[in-house]
């Protein structure tokens, strides 16, 4: 009898006009269902605005920058180098005054 993983989860995503099957973690499952919602969102989004204008191809395209900019501004929001100097800076006058 095959063993049962219950880590992983095989699920199917609608994204834009196509199901799209899936092996995931479990605990991510959330996190793919509202990925593929917001690429089907921005993709209508881009679609509507130009239909007939643009090719499927390039739709794709810009609907994926659109998403890894949507990251990269996240990305920079948790950045912490700045905070690590004054942190360390701050932890060593500390240690100085208490010795």
């Amino acid at each position: 009898m095959p063993e049962v993983n219950n880590e992983k989860l095989h699920i199917k995503l609608h994204v834009y006009d196509e199901e799209i099957e899936v092996t995931v973690n479990r605990a991510d499952e959330e996190f793919y269902r509202k990925a593929a919602k917001l690429v089907t969102n921005r993709y209508n989004a881009y679609s509507q605005a130009y239909k007939g204008k643009k090719g499927e191809h390039t739709i794709a395209l810009m609907t994926l920058i659109d998403v890894a900019l949507l990251y990269e501004r996240e990305l920079g929001k948790n950045d912490t180098a700045p905070y690590d100097g004054v942190l360390a800076k701050l932890t060593s006058e500390i240690e100085e005054a208490l010795k």
